[in-house]
């Protein structure tokens, strides 16, 4: 859908597409929507929210602060390497203003809201009784969605360029992503204390893929651990939603990616093109295909220990 996408926005380039970031957007909020609903309607995870939340949110974000640091380390290499070279320049100059934070920090906490109303409507209706399954509602969704993220990138004529001018630098990411992640996770067994290390760092290398992840935990680990992985996932993604202009700010344009995990290739993707600049778009879905195809083997090795 992703390359179909790419492919129609080239060949229509000329066309006006205005339309499509509008358009993007809601589908997000629709995806978002559908989540909630799904989240709201699990009852082993509402009523172990007031248990288990604690921890989620606590690995959440320690895997999500130590991904973005080591990201901001990353990103003053590049700097280093190509802040005398012309081809280079335009990633140092690139910035956002104090409005263009204000702005996305305003769309994010809109799509933080459409998830909460489809928890509130999954606590409160019987989705079995629907007529359709949420499962496949989202995966259309989720279809269209990058189709239209495609022909963004695809009409932009700009960043196909960049796609060939990548600096290999930037190649390391999944890797500084999967360190940090492993560093902040790893250092919370500290405070919490029934949990080990490799239970932390089972959860942590989910990277925002709560749905596999959660299921690899749950069938080695049990159901405790299991709605852990499922809800500091979520809350991953969900920073990386809410938090990607704070973020940029504070730690370059690497971070917002890196704190989106293997997200980035797809939901989180639209929120860093707008965030961080279209030229980072193929960067963003490195990152994701990579750390996505790790995902199961990080998650089952440490789930051996």
């Amino acid at each position: 859908m992703m390359l179909g996408g790419i492919l129609t926005g080239y060949l229509f380039r000329r066309l006006n597409f205005s339309w499509i970031s509008g358009l993007i957007t809601v589908l997000i909020w629709i995806l978002l929507f559908v989540l909630g609903i799904e989240v709201g309607s699990n009852e082993s995870i509402i009523s172990n929210l007031g248990t288990l939340g604690l921890e989620a949110l606590l690995l959440a974000t320690a895997a999500t602060l130590g991904s973005v640091f080591l990201a901001s380390l990353l990103w003053k290499a590049v700097l280093r390497k190509t802040g005398d070279r012309q081809d280079g320049s335009n990633l140092a100059k690139s910035s956002v203003s104090a409005q263009d934070i204000r702005n996305g920090v305003k769309g994010s906490l809109v799509i933080v809201g459409f998830f909460a109303c489809g928890t509130v409507l999954g606590l409160l209706a019987d989705i079995s009784r629907l007529p359709f399954e949420l499962g496949r509602i989202s995966s259309a969704v989720l279809f269209a969605l990058m189709f239209c993220v495609g022909i963004s990138i695809g009409r932009d004529e700009k960043t196909l360029k960049s796609f060939r001018s990548i600096n290999p630098l930037l190649m390391l990411l999944p890797v500084m992503t999967i360190l940090g992640t492993w560093i902040g996770t790893a250092l919370c067994a500290i405070p919490l204390g029934e949990r080990s290390i490799s239970d932390c760092l089972a959860v942590g290398s989910g990277l925002g893929y709560y749905s596999l992840s959660s299921v690899l935990i749950t069938e080695a680990k049990g159901a405790d651990l299991g709605t852990i992985a499922l809800l500091s996932n979520i809350i991953r993604e969900i920073f990386a939603l809410v938090l990607a202009p704070l973020i940029l700010r504070f730690f370059g344009r690497l971070a917002p990616i890196s704190a989106g995990g293997c997200t980035t290739a797809d939901t989180t993707l639209p929120i860093i093109t707008s965030v961080c600049g279209k030229e980072f778009a193929v960067v963003s879905i490195y990152h994701g295909f990579v750390t996505d195809f790790l995902v199961p083997f990080m998650v089952t090795l440490f789930c051996a220990f």
